[in-house]
């Protein structure tokens, strides 16, 4: 029955039912249930005309009669329809803009009745525009709160007005114990104290007061976490018990070799921590699938290459795949330094890889060669054979689609091991919710010796000093960065444009050499200026968001972002980690117009304030909400009728703990007390929240 069209609905028919439909996206009996009000009246209390002031706003209600009906013509043969009301206490005007014939003639004249509606004040008298008008006392007075539901003037023109609303709901929650069962157990709603699900969509349209609707709001909030997650713990227990993977059981000379003698630095504890818990995973012969979070510069990198080692020990060969040429040809330039003068061979592929190379890394890999590959998608070409790849590592992840990254666990008969990295900090309720089917390592550390990029925001009339500073870095032996938006000029926006505002610059750094880089150069002119830059021949780099990721300078110190009012938080906070990478002070200057919107400037206030990218990408995703911050590739994911993101993390973090338990208690679900949670996730949930997978 909850999958029944409304047009059978008493009240509705086919020619409501579109409109409905096309306006609203409802088409069931179930659409209509989780139609749920978007605020709520309370029509218990009545308010005296006498009572009245311009502090008056939201809706009341009045007791009295109506009198003097009149049609008025005003404009171009426009009428309207207007009546005094009176109460005891003095009288206010009523209004109808539009009406019908039928709708006058059933007005209540001189009868005492309710009305219910907003107060407008205008010329020193109160009017009321097409007031609700009741004649039913006990209607009139329910002790209820009164929902009010999303509606438009399409609609309203047909009669689907509120009244209507409430009429259909209250006619389908008289139905109600025979549409729907209770999915959660007993002894959840015991432990939680939760209310029935039968009580939570009564409460939830028609509550009988606030603490009842607070009650049924937060069983259907649960109820959401519970079964979204309970999706993921059943994935993630399948492939803990059911994924083989290849067992490293040893620690050999490879790693070792390097670790004792080859690190360039002291791993900071939070690089060690997560190192013990892949090492963990990679001794099982179950596939690791986890998922490594870690700010810009905290030395992700490394703990890649310690386990693309750990592999190699047992006998397996690793591959790295980046999003972009740039950033693979950066892990791949850091990489080989750090492995000089070691026997471990380590290639780049990329969409820029000759003919000839390619065809040498093929052979490479499949004779077992080769120990590690970098690339980027190239690495998913089916020619691309290993002999035996026991490691796959895939940089900023969400950048792949779950198609692409499901041909890179084809290249084994046993699928690699699988480690997932991201400089892109992930809120904690969208971790909590779109990637708890994955084992969550994070680097909160950074490298010793790193001092805090400090940030600071300039608008346009202090550019003098801002280049004046710069110039004062450069003296002491540092290199800058001038990032802008676009490179063309854009008739719609008042961007900087890049090439002008070069020559803007040659000019006043005029002793300075000035490289450039942007998406439209060639890789191999990419490659040159980034190596021009990076061997200090070139003291100012002028570039758009291409250097986000993947250029490593530690001797740049000041990164100066034009027009930073134009860029995401999570992108200004991206590209300010391109400073702050060498042991001496950095700056991030964020330079803006003197106009500021609301959101920017609080996206210029939170840059200011805090390097935590995790703090950061709250805020993100307060301002941009969690359907962007996840992505095009999660699209559709955000169709929680209640569930907040933003708001509800100790109902997310409650979800979560309850899912853990009981799959630790029944993982099967066979339990007699969980039939019926059972049988509703296989109706509902089962295929729908995969959107976090990863293998």
């Amino acid at each position: 029955m909850l999958d029944s069209s409304i047009e059978f609905l008493k009240g509705i028919g086919p020619e409501k039912a579109k409109i409905i439909r096309a306006v609203l996206g409802i088409s069931t009996v179930e659409d209509f249930l989780t139609f749920f009000p978007i605020r709520y009246i309370d029509k218990s209390k009545i308010v005296n005309v006498a009572d009245l002031t311009e502090e008056t706003s939201a809706e009341i209600q009045l007791k009295g009669k109506i009198t003097d009906v009149q049609e008025l013509t005003y404009g171009k043969g426009q009428k309207r329809l207007t009546a005094k009301f009176r109460d005891a206490t003095g009288t206010i005007e009523l209004v109808w803009f539009r009406y019908s014939k039928w709708m006058k003639e059933q007005i209540p004249i001189h009868r005492e009745i309710f009305i219910f509606g907003k107060i407008n004040l205008f010329n020193g008298v109160f009017s009321m525009s097409h007031p609700e008008i009741e004649t039913d006392e006990k209607k009139a007075l329910s002790g209820t709160l009164l929902p009010i539901y999303s509606s438009s003037e399409k609609l309203s023109k047909r009669g689907i007005n509120n009244k209507f609303f409430q009429n259909v709901v209250a006619e389908i929650l008289r139905n109600l114990p025979a549409l729907i069962q209770e999915n959660l157990p007993n002894s959840l709603l015991r432990n939680l104290k939760l209310m029935n699900r039968l009580q939570a969509y009564a409460n939830i349209h028609f509550p009988q007061d606030l603490a009842h609707f607070e009650q049924a709001n937060r069983r259907l909030k649960f109820e959401e976490a519970f079964f979204f997650q309970l999706g993921y713990a059943l994935k993630k227990h399948h492939h803990k018990t059911s994924m083989v993977g290849n067992p490293f059981p040893i620690i050999g000379k490879y790693f070792t070799e390097f670790y004792d003698h080859h690190i360039p630095f002291e791993l900071t504890g939070a690089q060690k921590k997560v190192l013990k818990e892949i090492r963990n995973d990679l001794k099982k012969p179950v596939q690791m699938n986890r998922l490594l979070q870690g700010d810009v510069g905290s030395g992700k990198t490394m703990v890649a290459l310690l386990s693309m080692l750990m592999a190699l020990d047992n006998g397996f060969q690793s591959c790295l795949m980046a999003p972009t040429e740039i950033l693979a040809q950066q892990h791949y330039n850091g990489i080989s330094e750090l492995l000089k003068g070691s026997n471990v061979t380590v290639r780049l592929l990329t969409g820029s890889t000759k003919t000839a190379d390619r065809k040498i890394i093929h052979q490479e890999l499949l004779s077992g060669e080769l120990s590690i590959l970098i690339g980027t998608h190239a690495v998913l070409e089916e020619v691309v054979q290993f002999q035996n790849l026991g490691l796959a590592i895939i940089d900023e992840q969400h950048r792949f689609g779950v198609a692409q990254r499901a041909r890179l666990w084809a290249k084994n008969k046993i699928p690699p091991h699988i480690l997932v990295m991201t400089a892109t900090p992930i809120p904690r309720t969208l971790a909590m919710s779109f990637y708890s089917d994955l084992d969550v390592s994070v680097i909160d550390e950074l490298p010793v010796g790193r001092k805090a990029i400090i940030t600071a925001h300039r608008r346009e009339k202090d550019r003098l000093s801002v280049f004046r500073f710069v110039q004062d870095e450069i003296l002491k032996g540092r290199q800058a960065y001038f990032v802008y938006p676009l490179i063309e000029e854009s008739e719609t926006m008042d961007y900087k444009n890049l090439m002008e505002n070069l020559e803007h610059i040659t000019e006043f750094f005029s002793d300075c050499n000035v490289t450039m880089l942007h998406g439209r150069m060639k890789p191999d002119e990419k490659e040159k200026n980034m190596a021009y830059f990076a061997s200090g021949k070139a003291q100012i780099m002028v570039a758009t968001t291409v250097i986000e990721v993947g250029v490593n300078v530690p001797n740049a110190s000041v990164m100066v972002i034009e027009s930073a009012e134009r860029f995401g938080l999570s992108q200004l906070h991206q590209l300010r980690g391109r400073v702050g990478r060498g042991a001496e002070q950095s700056y991030c200057i964020l330079l803006t117009s003197d106009q500021l919107s609301r959101d920017s400037r609080t996206r210029i206030k939170t840059m200011t304030e805090t390097n935590d990218g995790f703090r950061i990408s709250e805020v993100d995703m307060q301002l941009r909400g969690p359907g962007d911050l996840l992505g095009t590739q999660q699209s559709g994911v955000i169709d929680f009728k209640k569930l907040d993101l933003l708001t509800d993390a100790h109902i997310i973090k409650v979800a979560q703990t309850t899912v853990e338990q009981l799959i630790q208690l029944d993982p099967t679900l066979q339990h007699a007390d969980h039939q019926s949670l059972r049988q509703y996730y296989i109706q509902q949930y089962r295929g729908k929240n995969k959107w976090g997978q990863i293998s």
